[in-house]
């Protein structure tokens, strides 16, 4: 950034256009670069709070007017960024900001995707709305804003799991999966921000264990609960994605039925059968090799028996033709299922 003699910023190549900005609604701004470094028009305005969805924050000369409140989260315009994780921190932002009767300017570069998308989320969850309601709402008010597939794919789960985020939807844990697997690919290990993907050895709980597991076939060793399995369904073609609501159902039926039914037995009562040619499961504890390697196999770690393989980037092909990425699976014929668990004992 660089001053001229009337101290207006600019930026070599900025390109932003004009100060854009459009209140959405009382309190609540949302508006391009150009908006947030225009100094006269922050005070003109009266705005006290900015929050800043880009590559980079803003310039330390604007970040040291007084009386405004900065918050900036470092995010690109890329469909697999990720803003899910965000949305319920920039909720509480601009909601305090609104009830002590300030004004939060919410802006990315151009004030399109990001910027649009929380905005979205928060509109989305005060007012308890579908996305296509808050997005027509925000469009309404700004009429170029345009999220893109990805951010619309993370709305649509947000509403999914109730405006708040639920560690145990399959699908939040795919999303997560994906996240940490992007972050593999460029360093080439599990970076410590996402080991907490990394859960429990189901053989060694010894406080309330599942009743239903996965054992070994040769040693009977617990390598997987229910509850580390991801369902899928046959011939699906995609890593993560926003799911239809045909396959949400086959999804919650397999959630319940697991706690009671073998595998083959999952068809939920509208006829759809989820797919049990290939058991894909969460990353776990027992699992050495997946924190510093891309790729390779799952042994029983009791018997050293393959039980199948994992792969950050490329995933696993199902024979049913699902593609599923990243993928931790075991291989049906090389272990049994149990609806009984009775005195669990570590079995390393």
């Amino acid at each position: 950034m660089a001053e001229d003699d009337t101290e207006k910023l600019t930026r070599e190549d900025f390109d932003a256009g004009p100060t854009s900005c459009d209140e959405i609604e009382p309190g609540l701004l949302l508006g391009n670069l150009t908006a947030a470094t225009d100094v006269v028009w922050l005070k003109e305005t009266g705005v006290t709070h900015i929050l800043t969805l880009d590559s980079c924050p803003l310039p330390r000369k604007i970040q040291l007017l007084p009386d405004i409140i900065f918050k900036y989260i470092q995010v690109t315009d890329l469909p697999r960024e990720d803003l899910l994780t965000y949305f319920e921190d920039t909720y509480q932002f601009i909601k305090h900001a609104q009830e002590d009767g300030n004004k939060t300017l919410v802006h990315c570069y151009f004030g399109v995707s990001r910027s649009a998308t929380v905005v979205i989320a928060f509109i989305m969850k005060k007012y308890s709305m579908e996305y296509s309601e808050a997005f027509d709402l925000v469009k309404s008010k700004r009429r170029f804003v345009g999220p893109n597939p990805g951010f619309v794919a993370q709305l649509k789960l947000y509403r999914d799991m109730g405006f708040s985020i639920d560690n145990t939807n399959v699908q939040f844990k795919m999303y997560r999966l994906q996240i940490a697997a992007d972050k593999v690919r460029k360093a080439k290990i599990l970076p410590q921000s996402c080991i907490d993907l990394i859960k429990p050895d189901p053989a060694l709980a010894t406080i309330r264990p599942e009743p239903t597991v996965y054992r070994c076939k040769r040693c009977r060793r617990i390598v997987a609960s229910a509850s580390n399995i991801l369902p899928h369904l046959p011939r699906e073609k995609q890593i993560w994605r926003h799911i239809s609501s045909k396959r949400d159902r086959g999804a919650k039926a397999n959630k319940t039925l697991k706690k009671t039914a073998e595998p083959s037995e999952n068809i939920e009562p509208t006829g759809i059968e989820l797919c049990t040619k290939t058991y894909f499961l969460e990353p776990l504890a027992w699992m050495p090799d997946i924190t510093h390697s891309v790729e390779g196999k799952l042994n029983c770690p009791k018997c050293s028996t393959k039980l199948g393989s994992f792969s950050w980037v490329a995933g696993c092909q199902c024979p049913c033709g699902s593609k599923i990425a990243p993928a931790f699976y075991l291989v049906p014929s090389k272990v049994d299922w149990s609806n009984f668990v009775q005195n669990v004992q570590a079995t390393v």
